[in-house]
């Protein structure tokens, strides 16, 4: 009971002027943060910060999520690259020779500074790195696949843990989703072609 008067007092005192990261959006998950997106259709959304990393080039079964992260306090997203390296290298056991960012991450918090390279930059961009830095976008349709056909976009769980937790389950459904599109079409159906034609054959 006292956590709801605390909370209605600061609903009933909040107003335009109030500090973003101070305001109650919503009043059964306060835990939602308002995420200015900078875009004409959609200049904001309500909820938390989610931190992506994918592999810029294909593997055999294609992309896939290799860190996800619910970040709440609404943090620059410069200051995010480093927990999503550290988290990829502890779920991958590589250290990547390369990190291909947006622009969004100027003035980042990651060490090794030389192997970053953002959308636009021209020093240093030549060869492959220039190739790859053009595939930086294969991380968006990731994100709107995860936001739309994995439940990402709207968390049935209470709480922190609960965004944290909605954003792993999403990211290993579509890991699966692209381990079982690579068995369908790398070994269910060439199987099923060996069959039917060897017993089209015999008869």
């Amino acid at each position: 009971m006292q956590n709801r008067l605390a909370r209605a007092n600061l609903v009933i005192k909040q107003n335009k002027t109030s500090p973003a990261r101070e305001k109650i959006y919503s009043w059964y998950a306060p835990e939602v943060e308002c995420i200015a997106k900078g875009k004409a259709r959609a200049r904001y959304e309500f909820g938390c910060k989610v931190s992506i990393v994918t592999n810029v080039n294909a593997a055999k079964g294609g992309h896939f999520i290799l860190s996800a992260q619910a970040i709440h306090g609404s943090p620059f997203d410069g200051h995010t690259l480093k927990s999503a390296i550290e988290d990829t290298k502890k779920q991958t056991g590589i250290d990547p020779e390369r990190i291909y960012v947006d622009r969004g991450y100027q003035g980042h918090d990651y060490e090794r500074k030389t192997i970053v390279f953002k959308s636009g930059q021209k020093r240093g961009v030549h060869g492959k790195i220039k190739q790859e830095l053009r595939r930086r976008s294969v991380v968006e349709p990731i994100i709107g696949h995860v936001k739309h056909d994995h439940r990402m976009n709207k968390c049935r769980l209470k709480g922190q843990i609960g965004d944290k937790i909605n954003t792993i389950l999403a990211a290993i459904g579509f890991n699966f989703k692209q381990i079982l599109n690579f068995i369908r079409d790398n070994i269910f159906w060439p199987f099923f072609a060996f069959v039917f034609f060897t017993l089209f054959t015999e008869i």
